[in-house]
């Protein structure tokens, strides 16, 4: 079931080969979910409506494997390692989106964004804060769309990653076991009623610096990455066969359902939300953890996509970006712009793979080293 690869979760511990597969799934929902952000007015009228739960997913997958990786090692490690480890871990595709990001960027132009009025000098700056992920407000992002991070917009979410990393480093994992316990039932109800009752009627936030967005973004880390981790140390695997394979189906479904409820009962699609980021989600990663592949094509498979599934999740955005005043400039339907589509796919795919093998990969190994040399 464990095996060492480009993709661990964690630094140097073996991990859950088909909790890699899972993260994969999952973030190849998220690239359909933002291709079909180009049709959309809204998330009332979006398809693979609910592909952004999968960040939702990633939290909690990071919170139990932080656990697993890490609660044991507290004895030996200080914090400042801690860090180092964890930006070896994250940060070289931060960079590498941002970079993509920025060269893109003046081929992007479109009627909902006019990047002509940039200057060189102020895409500099943007990629500076954006390859260090400092955030900006709304009024002063350069693509004027509210996004924190403008030339990439997901790394909102390694935004919030970092901010658990150092909540769970600095505080959360002295919390016993019990009062771990009641911080996620709080959390729980906390995100609950953010979903049913709050403005949107759905968890689709964190991505703005603005009050609601970073509400809801801090609601959902704080929930899923402390479930993850308590998850991390009451977990007893079960006996289950074919994990990988009903979990991805599990993931595609939920990710595709369309928006419930409409305008008028927001509280409804809130409810669906709300279960499946307090209830499957942590039913799905039990379920993986627990599992084994069986045969080497599942064993391959799910390696393939944890290695590309966060090279994935940091390289294709900026191609939405392109993919998205394509279809804006040309007033494409969705069936005439498929060929684009699929290009985007696939093409993200072959990109994410040759980033963790000739970029993400060596940089990491590298810095490693480095690091062991000074320790």
């Amino acid at each position: 079931m464990m095996k060492i690869s480009p993709s661990a979760f964690a630094d140097t511990k073996p991990h859950y080969h088909i909790l890699d597969g899972l993260r994969g799934v999952a973030a190849l929902t998220v690239v359909w979910f933002h291709i079909f952000e180009a049709f959309a007015t809204s998330h009332l009228d979006q398809q693979i409506n609910h592909g952004y739960l999968a960040v939702d997913f990633f939290f909690i997958l990071s919170g139990f494997v932080m656990g697993y990786a890490y609660d044991e090692r507290w004895k030996t490690m200080k914090v400042k390692e801690f860090f180092r480890r964890r930006l070896i871990r994250l940060h070289p595709m931060v960079v590498m989106g941002a970079l993509i990001g920025a060269i893109m960027f003046y081929f992007q132009g479109c009627p909902v964004w006019d990047v002509s009025k940039i200057s060189v000098a102020m895409l500099l700056i943007a990629t500076v804060m954006s390859t260090l992920l400092f955030p900006v407000t709304p009024g002063t992002e350069i693509r004027g769309v509210g996004e924190m991070f403008p030339l990439n917009g997901p790394s909102w979410s390694l935004f919030f990653e970092y901010i658990g990393n150092i909540l769970y480093a600095l505080f959360i994992r002295k919390l016993p076991t019990k009062v771990l316990m009641i911080l996620v039932i709080i959390a729980g109800l906390g995100l609950s009623a953010f979903a049913i009752w709050g403005p949107y009627g759905d968890l689709c936030v964190g991505y703005s610096l603005t009050g609601d967005n970073m509400l809801g973004g801090s609601l959902r880390l704080l929930f899923s990455f402390s479930a993850g981790l308590l998850m991390s140390r009451v977990f007893k695997p079960v006996r289950v066969k074919g994990a990988f394979w009903i979990g991805s189906l599990a993931i595609i479904i939920l990710s595709a359902i369309p928006r419930i409820g409409g305008s008028e009962n927001l509280w409804m699609n809130g409810l669906y939300d709300t279960l499946c980021a307090v209830v499957v989600f942590p039913l799905l990663v039990y379920l993986g953890a627990s599992g084994h592949t069986t045969n080497k094509i599942t064993t391959r498979l799910c390696k393939f996509l944890g290695d590309i599934s966060y090279p994935l999740y940091m390289v294709h955005y900026p191609f939405i970006y392109l993919y998205y005043a394509w279809v804006k400039n040309e007033n494409l339907t969705f069936g005439q712009s498929l060929p684009g589509a699929l290009a985007l796919f696939f093409g993200s795919v072959v990109l994410a793979y040759l980033c963790m093998k000739l970029y993400d990969g060596p940089v990491r190994g590298y810095l490693t080293n480095r690091l062991k040399r000074k320790s």
